[in-house]
């Protein structure tokens, strides 16, 4: 589907009030599958695309082509192309970032919000040293060149260490992911995410910042197992919701949560929606 300059995979199924679904890094559509075919059978149009730089999505080859306002361009080109004037929204991790910003910036667009694993920037930066020290990967990530020498060496030894978990689609998750980074130029696309949109000055920061707040009703859902992310930087994304706030967390589920707590996922935003 050619969107905002590039050709993205986009794959929908379904009918009836239409929700989007935002994959983060380094996935693709098939990370929502479970959901999809949930909210499908829940009546709902689904939408979801392979975001610029992974699946078989074009990759551009700047890091300018990551930033923050072009992905929001992407899923506004996307929901033009479906004749949308507007959606249900519910991202994962990069997703997640991209989904608060789309509330943010495009709030005429967006219905409902749900949110997996990552909360608001502001409460991102109130959240304490714990989640500073969990995601001291956001600075190592900064350095071209470095993390794609040291994430492949030894059949991707690191990133399966720093991507493992003990959940039973563990394994297989990491061996998808694997494949998809393999392919020529994918571990840098995925990359640049973070290189467009985090810098080392906002990584030090220490005072919550004001403001932009969403104005739709919004889910959270955090899982216990999150080896990257605190549960704090999520509920204290309340305080940037102007609207109906709901918080769940999932137990026994790692960061993966539509993979590792699927049937959870799926009837928490079934329910969310309906």
């Amino acid at each position: 589907m050619p969107v905002n300059g590039i050709e993205l995979n986009v794959a929908s199924a379904g009918s009836g009030p239409p929700v989007i679904l935002l994959h983060g890094f380094p996935d693709r559509w098939q990370l929502w599958r479970h959901q999809l075919q949930a909210l499908v059978q829940a009546g709902h149009q689904v939408i979801a695309p392979d975001l610029r730089g992974f699946g078989e999505s074009d990759r551009p080859t700047e890091v300018a082509g990551y930033r923050m306002p072009t992905l929001i361009g992407d899923v506004v080109g996307i929901l033009k192309a479906f004749g949308l004037d507007r959606a249900d929204v519910i991202g994962h991790d990069w997703g997640a970032g991209l989904a608060w910003q789309l509330a943010i910036h495009q709030p005429a667009l967006v219905n409902r919000l749900a949110v997996l694993s990552v909360g608001h920037g502001g409460s991102s930066v109130a959240a304490g040293i714990e989640q500073k020290q969990l995601s001291w990967y956001l600075l190592w990530f900064q350095v071209p060149g470095v993390a794609e020498r040291v994430l492949p060496a030894n059949d991707w030894d690191f990133f399966r260490s720093w991507a493992g978990s003990d959940s039973p689609d563990g394994s297989a998750r990491i061996d998808r992911q694997v494949a998809d980074l393999s392919r020529p130029g994918a571990l840098t696309a995925g990359l640049n995410w973070y290189r467009a949109n985090i810098s080392a000055e906002r990584y030090v920061l220490t005072e919550t910042p004001t403001g932009p707040t969403v104005s739709c009703p919004t889910l959270a859902i955090w899982s216990s197992g999150d080896r990257f992310l605190n549960e704090a930087q999520l509920t204290g994304s309340r305080q940037f919701v102007k609207a109906d706030w709901r918080y769940e967390r999932i137990e026994d589920a790692d960061h993966w949560i539509p993979v590792s707590a699927p049937r959870r996922v799926s009837e928490l935003l079934v329910d969310f929606l309906s």
